[in-house]
């Protein structure tokens, strides 16, 4: 369930640098060997130079899956249909050292256990000089161990000169964070992958790492695929909001948009289960039920059982997406959508974190 956090005001944020479109994917399906129902099923997103999109869902939704889409790093036997676009090229046909290039420099990705990255008996520097490295030739030896010192400045590390020379035991969970964004950055990607990558912080480190994603977005025009589970937070901090369920994305809307009418009842319920601190605090309604599993296969809509609104046919109607025309942007996956009115959520006092 997504974390206490204070509601922001609902206003979202103008994307800075071009329309480039760094991240497209279009009507993605992946399937496992045994499973009964696709991972990801008729997945579309796009992230464009300089925007942060949110991906948000319960665990199992498919979010992590759809960022390993755009490294293409799948399990063996993974079935594929659809396209996925990175920068312009298309992913799913990268063989060898092409490959390798494109996870090495196009695209990074921050777990979101920082120690999970790092080798616990090397060296901070060593771990940026083997990023840099692998990001290709030219940089080696001095030059390297100083460039590892620029990359840890750059992400607001103080004294770099001395943390390039300590182990991963000897810095706190968000300091390891800023030096597993560092490396990151080390092949200057165009496309950063976000895995909650601030989930396992405290509310003041967080909010720094967040600040920090923002500056560099600004500064180098990256596009940033923030996934996490908290939807006041995805409101607060991207510019847009794709919400799954199911391995499908049921609405897509700006951060403003999305939090002040949500229409998918998915994303309402995410909403009103999702408790907040401040002025006008309201009841917890958690949704009933739980995620259907890739054992469960289903004709209709996946939220069908779960969800307040749904009717009969719901369970063998397949919802696609219908442009918005109530005065909001974006599209929703619902029958019923037409027909259901929309469910304001009462702006309240916050922290745009």
């Amino acid at each position: 369930m997504p974390s206490a956090t204070a509601a922001p005001a609902p206003t979202a944020h103008a994307a800075p640098g071009s329309d480039t479109v760094l991240l497209d994917i279009d009507h993605l399906t992946l399937r496992l060997p045994g499973t009964a129902r696709p991972v990801l099923d008729q997945v579309s997103l796009r992230v464009a130079s300089g925007e942060v999109v949110g991906l948000v869902g319960e665990s199992g939704s498919g979010k992590s899956t759809t960022a390993k889409a755009a490294l293409r790093t799948l399990p063996e036997g993974t079935a594929l249909d659809g396209s996925v676009r990175v920068a312009g090229r298309d992913v799913l046909a990268l063989r060898g050292e092409e490959l390798r290039a494109h996870r090495a420099r196009t695209v990074a990705l921050v777990h979101q256990d920082p120690r999970a990255a790092l080798n616990p008996v090397r060296r901070i520097g060593d771990f940026l000089v083997e990023r840099l490295a692998a990001a290709g030739p030219g940089v080696t030896g001095a030059a390297a161990r100083e460039r590892a010192v620029e990359l840890l400045d750059a992400v607001g590390l103080d004294e770099p000169e001395r943390r390039v020379r300590q182990r991963p035991h000897e810095l706190s969970g968000g300091m390891l964070q800023r030096v597993v964004i560092a490396g990151a950055l080390a092949a200057e990607p165009r496309l950063l992958l976000a895995d909650e990558a601030t989930s396992a912080l405290d509310v003041t480190t967080q909010a720094e790492i967040l600040a920090l994603l923002r500056t560099l977005r600004a500064e180098r025009g990256l596009g940033l695929l923030f996934i996490t589970h908290d939807l006041h937070l995805a409101a607060a901090y991207c510019d847009r909001v794709y919400v799954m369920y199911a391995g499908r994305v049921v609405e897509e809307r700006t951060a403003g948009d999305l939090f002040e009418r949500p229409r998918h009842p998915y994303t309402q319920g995410l909403l009103a289960c999702s408790p907040t601190l401040g002025e006008g605090h309201r009841e917890i309604r958690p949704i009933p039920g739980k995620p259907p599993s890739l054992a469960d296969a289903f004709a209709g809509c996946p939220f069908a059982d779960r969800c307040p609104d749904a009717e009969p046919e719901c369970a063998t109607w397949r919802p696609e997406p219908v442009a918005l025309a109530d005065g909001g942007t974006g599209s929703a996956s619902c029958r019923r959508l037409p027909e259901l009115v929309p469910v304001p959520q009462t702006p309240q006092k916050g922290t745009d974190r």
